[in-house]
């Protein structure tokens, strides 16, 4: 997400995926950065700090009006979403 960027589009942002597999992040966002869609990665810092065990799903999120896009793409690539 670009620091530029104001603080509000934050508190519109949604959940696109949760997962607890890197390399389906990994995919999710080379995916949506193709398509020119902003996202952003949350709980991070929490599945580093549970030892990289995979209990902690780490979660992209997408702006609101974003999502459909965001969905349609991940349909597509047959990524399940985990919600």
């Amino acid at each position: 997400m670009d620091k530029d960027v104001p603080t509000s589009y934050v508190s519109d942002m949604k959940e696109l995926l949760r997962t607890n597999d890197p390399t389906v992040i990994a995919f999710a966002s080379a995916l949506l950065d193709s398509e020119g869609i902003t996202f952003f990665e949350f709980d991070v810092n929490m599945s580093v700090l549970e030892g990289s065990i995979g209990i902690m799903p780490r979660r992209l999120m997408v702006a609101d009006r974003d999502l459909f896009m965001a969905e349609a793409v991940m349909r597509d690539a047959e990524i399940d979403l985990g919600r």
